[in-house]
């Protein structure tokens, strides 16, 4: 697809689902398992003596799971969902100021990963790393201190959260505590932010059997922690199942293994396959995804403490996380392969 072809869409606007939006008689919209109810994923509660345990077990067998207790006041995520709708229903006119573009990461558009599908998504994001006050400025030049203040506090608390569970995470793995400190160290440097906060919005849809919200994808980084708004839509790829609906847990956060924990892990931990349906004519579906990443020039490369009295062999190469994001974008969106052994 050619450039402007990216440019999201005024969903306000449109009465039916233009030719590029439709997804008709594709893998892509089929294969859901036929369920009485939806699957419920590992719930895991962190102040559980045995979480690193339990989280570790999570991400072997799922590649992800539901996190309760996880410290996040109820007030601030209530804010902050609440900050993203005010900025979604913000006139298409108004949000296309803060448009992202090839030299910006943040700001407002489309899925990265639309360039890898020819068709675009029922989707729109906004991308914010650390403080988001040039593109709020421009949103609100007089009443974007709100937005920014709580945009800014909610990052902070997902990267206390994080921190938090790769301490969990790399015990279960039997990862040292001297290379656990090194990363967190180097995610502090400078005072430099390498995580990114998504806000995601999936509109209302006049035929949504016919649309993507987000396409099947797996996230680059450690790991992913998403709040869902209440709404279903959110599907994984079962091994031997076929795409599996989720439904979410009032008051907890879905968190999901990424492609660099994978390599770190050895493929113990599954990068799993994602992906967003639109529900319903009606349903307008908001979510908060939190990426957690290393920074750029850190090196990543399999743990391979032995499992048992054999020795594990390495199934990946070391590589820079640069480096895997760039060939991960070469390969149309799937990474692993380019760097397995």
């Amino acid at each position: 697809m050619a450039d402007q072809e990216f440019l999201p869409l005024d969903f306000n606007s449109v009465q039916t689902v233009p030719e590029s939006h439709l997804w008709p008689d594709s893998d892509e919209l089929s294969s859901v398992i036929d369920l009485d109810e939806k699957i419920s994923l590992p719930s895991i509660d962190l102040l559980d003596d045995g979480a690193s345990e339990l989280l570790g077990r999570a991400c072997e067998q799922w590649g992800m799971f539901q996190l309760t207790n996880h410290g996040i006041s109820k007030t601030l995520i209530a804010e902050t969902e609440e900050e993203a709708r005010r900025l979604f229903t913000l006139p298409v006119k108004e949000k296309m100021k803060t448009l992202r573009s090839a030299d910006r990461v943040t700001g407002y558009g489309t899925a990265v990963i639309s360039k890898y599908h020819p068709k675009c998504m029922w989707h729109e994001g906004f991308t914010i790393l650390g403080s988001p006050a040039d593109d709020a400025k421009k949103l609100w030049p007089s009443d974007s201190k709100r937005f920014c203040d709580v945009m800014e506090e909610y990052q902070s608390e997902m990267k206390r959260l994080s921190d938090r569970l790769i301490k969990l995470i790399f015990k279960f793995l039997d990862i040292s505590v001297e290379e656990t400190m090194k990363l967190l160290s180097s995610m502090d440097d400078s005072g430099k932010s390498y995580t990114a906060l998504q806000l995601n919005s999936y509109p209302p849809c006049p035929d949504p059997d016919q649309v993507m919200g987000l396409a099947a994808h797996t996230d680059t980084s450690l790991f992913t922690i998403v709040h869902q708004a209440c709404n279903d839509g959110l599907q994984i790829f079962k091994d031997k199942a076929g795409w599996v609906p989720l439904s979410p847990m009032r008051g907890s956060f879905v968190v999901n293994v990424g492609d660099l924990l994978h390599i770190m892990s050895n493929g113990r931990f599954r990068s799993i396959l994602h992906r967003v349906t639109i529900q319903g004519k009606k349903v307008h579906r908001f979510s908060l995804a939190y990426f957690y990443y290393p920074p750029p020039y850190l090196y990543i490369s399999p743990h391979c403490k032995p499992l048992s009295e054999s020795p594990q062999t390495p199934l990946y190469r070391c590589v820079s996380v640069k480096e895997y994001f760039t060939m991960k974008a070469k390969n149309n969106g799937e990474g692993l392969s380019t760097v397995k052994i």
